[in-house]
């Protein structure tokens, strides 16, 4: 081939790649290219004004692994459902907020009693035990009338039964007990902060973490290491399949939407911890950024909803001074949702199967 051929033959090439380019790729690069350049812009700007001292920057780091804890748990029941059933439970947000609102009940009570102060173990234990039986209850009664009777139904049915389970939950626990925010009580042993390595960490913060990481570890034993969590896995490699092999998927539905409304009454405490309110709409917001945890790490995956919840947590928690601090954007932090759902857009758009999620086979798409 000559010299004089190669130009020619890269000028075709080149012609080839702009006749396949479309409108759509020319956005989606644009969209890459400015969120980089906010990222590095804004990180270059913050690291450069100084205005926060490692001890913020600690404080920013625990404070998204405390919340990214409590998505991770959150995540797990979202990523347990569409695992057995490839379908999205829009209503576990809301499950996790009627256990919340059980656990303030209990907790009020004993704050009023005064036996939160003086058995302040047992108080918070009670507290999850009830907030965990409403929330499994809730899920429950949402998987029997809301999921079961569209399990083999295609097209937008399901999906229409979830979100119409979802507005029934908010509107009941609306009407029972109103409009008005609760105020969780304080925990008032967790004032004090610990020393670690001359940092002061909230006794709250390490309560929450632990919790939730023990409450993982747990569902994944059961998932990994017991008779009921191998029927897990095979309703959701094929359930025709599982169900010839003498397994009872009904049985193996029934018992992973009790495992997702245990997670959630447990992080629906944890969050009303964090937070010190609870309203009929508290697990809207942190239900959607949950579900983007799970799509993060691979809706469908237990490690990787996991670890979906605590990147998101760090993500929101640190990015907001991280990013918009340098551009001199008065009160970053209540941009923290804008970067939460950003990132939710983001994965959505250029790795839907997530991190560590695979790709459905074309039959299951």
């Amino acid at each position: 081939m000559s010299e004089a051929a190669l130009p020619v033959q890269s000028a075709d090439r080149l012609r080839q790649f702009l006749h396949r380019v479309t409108f759509v790729d020319v956005a989606l690069w644009t969209l890459r290219i400015v969120v980089l350049a906010v990222m590095i812009g804004g990180t270059v700007g913050t690291l450069i004004r100084s205005r926060y001292g490692i001890t913020q920057w600690v404080d920013f780091v625990l404070f998204g692994i405390t919340i990214g804890s409590i998505y991770a748990q959150i995540a797990l029941g979202y990523t347990m459902v569409y695992g057995v059933l490839r379908l999205i439970n829009f209503a576990h947000g809301d499950i996790m907020m009627t256990g919340a609102f059980a656990g303030y009940f209990v907790a009020d009570s004993f704050d009023r009693s005064g036996f939160l102060a003086r058995h302040a173990i047992i108080a918070v234990l009670a507290t999850l035990l009830i907030s965990v039986i409403v929330s499994t209850a809730s899920a429950l009664l949402v998987e029997r009338l809301a999921y079961r009777p569209f399990r083999h139904v295609r097209g937008f049915a399901p999906l229409i039964s979830a979100i119409g389970a979802s507005f029934f939950l908010e509107q009941t626990v609306r009407g029972l007990f109103g409009s008005s925010v609760k105020s969780y009580p304080d925990l008032h042993w967790t004032q004090p902060a610990l020393n670690v390595f001359g940092f002061m960490v909230p006794k709250i913060d390490l309560l929450v973490i632990g919790a939730a990481l023990l409450s993982m570890a747990s569902l994944y034993t059961v998932v990994s290491h017991t008779k009921m969590g191998a029927a897990i896995r095979a309703v959701s490699e094929d359930k025709e399949a599982a169900a010839l092999m003498g397994i009872d998927v009904n049985k193996v539905v029934i018992f992973t939407f009790a495992l997702g409304g245990i997670m959630a009454g447990i992080a629906g405490v944890l969050y009303a911890f964090v937070f010190k309110q609870v309203y009929f709409f508290t697990g809207f917001t942190p239900g959607v950024k949950a579900f983007g945890a799970a799509v993060l790490g691979g809706i469908g995956n237990v490690p990787g909803a996991m670890v979906g919840g605590l990147f998101l947590g760090l993500f929101e928690s640190v990015g907001p001074s991280l990013f918009f601090d340098g551009f001199g954007i008065p009160a970053p932090y209540q941009l923290r949702d804008l970067i939460a759902f950003t990132l939710l857009i983001m994965v959505l758009i250029f790795r839907p199967h997530g991190l560590f999620g695979e790709r459905l086979a074309k039959e299951r798409a």
